[in-house]
């Protein structure tokens, strides 16, 4: 049985600035979208990417990720003390980002981003699904930092079952890091490998939300629930696996009609 570190949540600071293991994470995140993009674009030279349309799209991303996960955290998780304590709703470098929310202000950034330059949406989210794993994949690691959304309560024979102190005593899944292998590592290979070759439309962005909804779905069962508007557990179900109900549904259908369009 293992115990949480405890990492001091502020990686360094600077005079009166304190730089945060979480904001980090999402640096990371942003880092890996260019070099990822970069890569991407030279193995398919016919998609027309070039470096500066892909800065443009972190750009957009960027505000998408930031405007659309603290309102779902916000909305779909704890409107309660959010209405309740209003100031706390621009603290986001305290965490408290939704993937579901962030991947909602995503696809409205990369529909904007479309609209000005000329792509279509599916063009632009076929695209970018390869290079968002491993960015989440950083940002579980930063929950992890913080010693937050920890799992529940695990076999204490589990050899890498953890306490986190600032819970309880009990040994329990470390969720975050379960999350950051499936939701992160493994989606990212099987996005990356699958979208080297052309496909047809929307088939890659199709399969990111298969992926993802299936994974999300399935560590939600090691994770302890978040509170939020559909409650703690609803028909045996957490919130965010309710959410993730569309998300494969919707995937599946995309990825049955990419089947009959060309590449």
């Amino acid at each position: 049985m293992l115990i949480h570190p405890q990492i001091n949540p502020i990686a360094f600071s600077v005079g009166p600035l304190s730089v945060r293991w979480y904001g980090l994470m999402y640096l990371i995140a942003f880092v890996l979208f260019i070099v990822l993009g970069r890569l991407h674009a030279r193995r398919r030279p016919e998609s027309g990417w070039t470096p500066q349309a892909i800065d443009d799209l972190l750009f957009y991303g960027v505000l998408g990720v930031i405007i659309g996960g603290r309102l779902g955290e916000v909305l779909f998780f704890q409107p309660g003390y959010y209405f309740s304590n209003p100031a706390e709703i621009v603290a986001v470098w305290k965490g408290g980002m939704s993937f579901h929310g962030g991947f909602l202000g995503v696809l409205a950034a990369m529909w904007l981003y479309g609209r000005k330059h000329g792509r279509g949406f599916w063009e632009v989210t076929d695209f970018i699904a390869p290079m968002v794993p491993l960015g989440l994949a950083a940002g579980r690691i930063g929950n992890f930092i913080n010693g937050e959304l920890w799992g529940r309560p695990a076999n204490p024979d589990l050899p890498w079952a953890m306490v986190f102190p600032l819970v309880d005593d009990l040994p329990r899944h470390p969720s975050q890091l379960y999350q950051a292998a499936g939701e992160g590592l493994l989606l990212f290979l099987i996005l990356w490998f699958f979208a080297a070759k052309p496909r047809p439309r929307m088939a890659v962005s199709a399969l990111f939300l298969l992926g993802y909804g299936c994974l999300r779905f399935i560590a939600e069962f090691f994770r302890t629930p978040d509170p939020g508007i559909f409650g703690t557990l609803s028909m045996g179900l957490s919130t965010a696996q309710w959410l993730c109900v569309p998300m494969v549904l919707t995937g599946a259908v995309l990825f049955g009609y990419s089947r009959k369009l060309k590449a």
